[in-house]
């Protein structure tokens, strides 16, 4: 009976013992998923934040050209644009459109050295963001507008603007800023290219966007004129009609 008792008591003694071993295992768990979750929270709450500020300047930058170039600069040297992610398209184009800006007004003030900079930095995001999401059709068209910034107006370039048109041809934000672009080279063009642009000018007019399609009509050459007029003509009378009107203001 003795030793029933005694065996009896060193098997509780045990249980306890196993019993103490996976509490202390579950506290351990608990404070070590606690710290990773605390390091995952430390990692992506800046990232997070970065995303949130950089998805609301896409939106401003894609409305509006005022914006101070020093601003631009020392957003593009903040630690947040450092830790955008590639995927992260929002804040990606955010950061291609102030290079774009940068780039832009390097050129016009003949800083070449700058321009250059600008320029690569900018084509080594294009390169990585499309990597990424290559169905994006505005940084196509960004990777398009900076070959033409450059001068480059062969095959390759014409390609990327074809890659644009191809991952979206049917959104009016995207075809308003592609056609101010791709307009004034349209006589360059292969005639499948050429198609997609004026294709896409008529569809914009008949979609009642004349106003934004009178801009690079305007100040299109006597050529272009002649290939954008017959796109209107093909047109009813009611949009021909306010087509040119909006021209006449």
């Amino acid at each position: 009976m003795k030793s029933f008792r005694t065996r009896l008591h060193n098997c509780s003694c045990q249980v306890r013992r196993i019993f103490l071993r996976l509490d202390i295992i579950r506290r351990c768990l608990a404070v070590v998923l606690g710290s990773a979750g605390l390091a995952w929270g430390i990692n992506v709450l800046p990232t997070s934040e970065a995303a949130d500020d950089f998805r609301f300047l896409e939106g401003q930058l894609l409305q509006s050209d005022a914006f101070n170039p020093n601003t631009l600069t020392h957003k593009l040297a903040s630690p947040a644009a450092r830790v955008v992610r590639d995927c992260d398209t929002h804040s990606q184009t955010a950061l291609l459109l102030m290079e774009m800006r940068l780039a832009q007004a390097a050129l016009r003030a003949g800083a070449v050295a700058e321009f250059e900079q600008r320029a690569l930095s900018m084509d080594f995001r294009l390169k990585r963001t499309l990597a990424c999401e290559p169905r994006q059709s505005f940084v196509w068209l960004l990777a398009f507008s900076l070959d033409v910034m450059h001068g480059r107006l062969n095959e390759q370039a014409l390609n990327l603007l074809a890659m644009s048109y191809q991952t979206s041809p049917n959104e009016a934000w995207i075809a308003i800023r592609r056609m101010m672009v791709a307009i004034p080279l349209v006589l360059i063009m292969p005639e499948h290219l050429k198609e997609e642009v004026l294709g896409e000018f008529q569809q914009l007019v008949q979609d009642g966007f004349a106003r934004e399609a009178a801009l690079p009509y305007s100040s299109a050459s006597t050529s272009v004129r002649a290939l954008l007029q017959a796109r209107i003509e093909r047109l009813d009378p009611g949009q021909q009609k306010q087509f040119w009107d909006v021209t006449r203001q």
